[in-house]
């Protein structure tokens, strides 16, 4: 990806969004411009007009954090927004972002055993794990069963993105389709800006580009996002609608992936229907044949 135009974008979207009177600022009869103008954003971080005009048209390399702060606090750029900053800041200078190692993702069922068996520990709430391409790499017992739109063909890793965007099923299965669709690329945008070497990400976004007019749509807003927690409306095929807070828990062993955690409220109708979807789940397994081993001859 293109690090001046990722800045220059991103800052320009974060401009036009803010209101004069959100700074302080008094429209006036003649303005042109959506949000605030240069000369604004500068006075507001206490830069000159040609320093900031410089930053917003990409070159942003050697900024230093008080400036970028400066600026993130004149664009009234929240948590996520001002660490996309910084993330777009050390991709320019080359650092790479948090530290973090390149990763190739891993296969279903390659992570280390010792991952495995954590979340298959669980066996109340929906766990599994996820890299910053939105693959799902593992699921406990549960989240097979809950996630079962999704993952289909064995042959490939099921993709929380695609998903989202390319299945009809996806606006079953999320009520809130619109909102889920704004998280999703808002956290891989904020994933790109991370690693924007990343060619697998950069693949996906061109592969959901062409195919999405609203993912499309999406990412050339440049909205970002971090995960974190929260509740979120699921309609299961099986036991119908469903809430459920998530944890998002980052892998410190392996940069970049997180391990998400979903529970219900315990004593709610939610939590009722988990169990009714383990207990079907159970049921499904113990139904299905075993597989003999193959034979010479």
């Amino acid at each position: 990806m293109d690090n001046k135009a990722e800045v220059r974008e991103f800052l320009m979207t974060r401009r036009a969004r803010v209101a004069p009177e959100e700074a302080g600022l008094s429209a006036g009869p003649n303005r042109r411009v959506a949000g605030l103008r240069r000369s604004e954003v500068a006075a507001l971080a206490g830069v000159s007009v040609e320093y900031y005009a410089k930053l917003e048209r990409g070159a942003i390399a050697g900024a230093s954090a008080s400036v970028l702060d400066a600026v993130s606090r004149a664009l009234r750029l929240d948590d996520a927004e001002r660490a996309h900053l910084l993330d777009l800041a050390r991709a320019a200078d080359g650092i790479p972002a948090s530290g973090r190692a390149r990763r190739r993702s891993a296969r279903p069922g390659a992570l280390r055993p010792s991952l495995q068996w954590a979340l298959s520990s669980i066996t109340d709430g929906v766990a599994f794990v996820r890299d910053p391409r939105q693959n799902l790499l593992a699921v406990n017992a549960l989240g097979r069963a809950f996630y079962s739109p999704l993952i289909g063909d064995a042959g490939r890793t099921p993709n929380l993105a695609r998903f989202q965007f390319l299945d009809p099923g996806a606006r079953d299965f999320y009520p809130d389709w619109d909102l889920f669709a704004s998280m999703c690329v808002g956290v891989m945008r904020a994933e790109a800006g991370r690693d924007p070497h990343d060619k697998e990400l950069q693949d996906l976004v061109g592969e959901l580009s062409t195919r999405s007019e609203v993912f499309r749509r999406l990412w050339a807003a440049h909205d970002v996002r971090t995960h974190g927690a929260g509740t979120k409306r699921f309609h299961h095929p099986v036991v119908g609608e469903v809430t459920l807070a998530y944890e998002e828990l980052a892998l410190t062993a392996e940069p970049g992936n997180v391990m998400l955690v979903y529970t219900a409220e315990p004593g709610s109708p939610s939590a009722e229907r988990l169990r009714l979807l383990a207990s079907w789940a159970a049921t499904q397994k113990a139904d299905r044949p075993a597989v003999s081993p193959a034979t010479d001859g």
